[in-house]
């Protein structure tokens, strides 16, 4: 870890303002697109990247770089955050009651073959359960049984919500195929 860092890091265990507003300001960029992953609503995404880099600063004493790297430590409370936001918002699976599992076609992840840009703007066309599930398990690889336990839902809607995306993302690049061979 370089040395400016860790004198952020100190700064931070002391609750000197000024670090933790340059700290928030060094990763505010890739946790303001995590979250937005997450939400579409910017209040709830200002609130989901509040709320876990405040958990950052109450808990900056524990981080231990013998584990990993900051910016990974840090990903993951906001990540957390975003995922109790959601909880605490109740959200709903867009389907009925499901009374049958849906059998999930293949564990490759229909995302691999696109950039990150054309992934996000598909993300945005989910509604927002079926983003965080879609996000949740192919892009931050959580397992079914740990999405369901996060988002306080049954497997069958993990799974449910995995199908209506993947139907989702066929529709959308068959009609958006200029976006993908633009980047190309």
């Amino acid at each position: 870890m370089n040395e400016e860092l860790n004198i952020l890091i100190k700064g931070c265990i002391a609750y000197d303002r000024i670090s933790q507003e340059k700290l928030y300001r060094q990763f505010y960029p890739d946790l303001l697109v995590l979250c937005s992953k997450f939400f579409d609503d910017e209040h709830d995404i200002i609130t989901a990247m509040n709320n876990g880099m405040l958990q950052v600063f109450n808990n900056i004493e524990k981080y231990n770089p013998q584990k990993g790297g900051l910016y990974a430590w840090i990903y993951v409370i906001v990540r957390n955050a975003a995922i109790s936001h959601l909880r605490h918002q109740k959200i709903q699976p867009q389907s009925q009651q499901l009374t049958h599992e849906v059998q999930l076609e293949s564990s490759s992840n229909p995302l691999q073959p696109y950039n990150e840009e054309i992934v996000y703007t598909f993300l945005k066309t989910l509604t927002i359960t079926t983003r965080a599930v879609f996000n949740l398990f192919y892009i931050e690889g959580f397992l079914i049984k740990e999405i369901a336990y996060k988002l306080n839902m049954k497997e069958g809607t993990v799974k449910w919500h995995l199908n209506d995306g993947r139907n989702k993302l066929r529709t959308h690049f068959a009609n958006n195929k200029h976006l993908f061979y633009a980047n190309e």
